[in-house]
């Protein structure tokens, strides 16, 4: 079966592994850097992408956290988590696991009030698709080899960079799993490629 985690240092943690289940894989909250080392696929959920950097370093999780991502095993950032995964930060912060080709800004979409829902077409994924933004970022630039597979009046909420998944806004705060579905699916992709 594949497995993937859920990083469950803060953040939608318990609705990410609902949404993993909800589509046939098996969901780990992941809490220890050892436990990274079983995984197909990482999610790394929304949140607060400061209280979750400051968590990362608290229990010395960077080192294996960036040696995940060049294994080629997928990882997934909603919201917090795709600022985590962004090799540039808009506030020209230092980036964090740095590994998705992409600049990112942050609270693009105003505060918590000004939280909205809006429907969604995104490419390989489908017609449709309720986008719940909280404070969400967004996607400024993108590297060559970035494949924009959502926007929203003009700014790029969805891309996929090789094996990583980012996204602006919160799939598992829905009851919709196509994203998921993508997400799992790129999982076992790379689980093939890699038995092939």
């Amino acid at each position: 079966m594949t497995t993937i985690g859920v990083l469950a240092l803060q953040g939608a943690v318990r609705e990410h592994i609902r949404a993993i289940e909800s589509v046939g894989a098996k969901a780990v909250a992941i809490k220890h850097k050892e436990e990274l080392e079983d995984l197909d696929g990482l999610v790394l959920p929304g949140g607060e992408s400061t209280t979750m950097r400051k968590l990362i370093d608290r229990y010395n999780m960077m080192p294996t956290l960036r040696l995940f991502a060049t294994s080629g095993k997928p990882m997934f950032g909603t919201c917090a988590g795709l600022i985590l995964l962004a090799n540039n930060l808009v506030d020209n912060k230092e980036p964090h696991i740095g590994v998705m080709d992409v600049e990112v800004e942050r609270n693009s979409f105003g505060r918590q009030v000004d939280s909205f829902e809006v429907l969604l077409n995104l490419k390989g994924i489908g017609a449709e698709f309720p986008a719940v933004f909280i404070r969400a970022p967004h996607i400024v630039n993108v590297g060559e080899g970035v494949d924009v597979l959502g926007k929203y009046e003009g700014r790029i909420v969805l891309a996929r960079d090789g094996q990583f998944l980012g996204c602006s806004f919160h799939p598992e705060l829905t009851e919709d799993t196509r994203i998921m579905e993508y997400f799992v699916n790129m999982v076992k992709e790379s689980k093939h490629s890699v038995l092939a």
